[in-house]
């Protein structure tokens, strides 16, 4: 993954103490990084990355409420919550479940671009556009109808890997996704008609009604919590007839969890309930895992559902 988010206090001292203490917690001195973010923190009250990196360690130590006092302090110091307070509070039971801010999704992603291919597909062993390309020519196979699509769209397009896998079957293939600088290694990969920088359900509304025969969200549902507003502006955007095919995580249990990933995992049942409500038709649900994590696969779901 990227290399940690660094936002600069504007005080010289006060950031070369938090970098001090990054070395001390890197080394395992936990306490003595925390006494010199404090320190930090006293230089420069709304220095959002010492509070995030002091909850972290705290989180770290046990000290629950310590951490959770931490995490809130750097929301509030840094509203678009680009290094992702929020989703380390729902993790320790102190907010709500909701979905991330489209702010840490994009420094996220935008810190990733440089090697994401290399960090997803050789470290993590990452193989969704293989699982969504088998599951798509399985539906059609059953369908009878070949799998060729004049047009589709890529959510969550990343620099193209799941459009490299289709790309002999799309004639025209638009590619969304809120890192601009992800958008910018996919047009490199010249695979793309077009390719605009926005949120996956931005990009759906953006397109007419019956405009597309397939969409694609390849370990992008992952980064979403309601799931239903995304299938049923898809089900607008698809033709009779048209498919979307997703991977996501899951779990054992009911309904959405964050889990320790920091990514959202649907649970089968909960999947089945939210096409239906979109007013889609099932075509495909498998467990399958479409990344590793420390070696071990992910629990996941390949997902195709059909507008009839």
């Amino acid at each position: 993954m990227p290399a940690r988010l660094f936002l600069s206090s504007g005080d010289l001292m006060a950031d070369r103490r938090f970098e001090f203490a990054r070395d001390l917690q890197l080394k395992g001195d936990l306490a003595a990084a925390a006494d010199l973010l404090m320190q930090a923190i006293e230089l420069a009250p709304n220095f959002a990355s010492a509070w995030f990196t002091l909850g972290g360690i705290r989180e770290e130590l046990g000290e629950r409420e310590a951490a959770v006092s931490a995490f809130q302090r750097a929301q509030a110091c840094d509203p678009g919550d680009r290094h992702g307070a929020a989703l380390r509070l729902m993790r320790l039971g102190a907010a709500p479940l909701t979905g991330m801010s489209q702010a840490y999704v994009q420094t996220l992603f935008d810190q990733y671009a440089p090697r994401f291919e290399s960090s997803l597909v050789g470290d993590l062993d990452y193989r969704g556009p293989e699982l969504l390309f088998r599951a798509v020519l399985s539906v059609r196979s059953a369908e009878r109808k070949p799998a060729f699509f004049k047009r589709a769209i890529d959510l969550g397009c990343g620099t193209g890997l799941a459009a490299s896998a289709f790309a002999r079957g799309v004639d025209h293939f638009i590619g969304v996704d809120l890192s601009p600088r992800m958008i910018e290694r996919a047009r490199a990969t010249g695979l793309y008609a077009e390719l605009e920088v926005a949120d996956m359900l931005q990009g759906l509304r953006a397109r007419p009604d019956a405009g597309a025969e397939l969409i694609l969200a390849a370990d992008a549902m992952v980064y979403v919590a309601e799931i239903a507003p995304v299938l049923k502006e898809a089900g607008r955007v698809l033709v009779s007839g048209g498919l979307i095919a997703f991977t996501t995580e899951t779990h054992d249990g009911d309904g959405v969890i964050l889990g320790e990933g920091l990514r959202y995992a649907h649970a089968p049942a909960h999947v089945r309930a939210e096409v239906e409500t979109a007013g889609l038709k099932l075509s495909l649900l498998e467990n399958r895992s479409a990344r590793n994590e420390d070696n071990t696969p992910v629990p996941g779901l390949v997902v195709v559902a059909a507008k009839t």
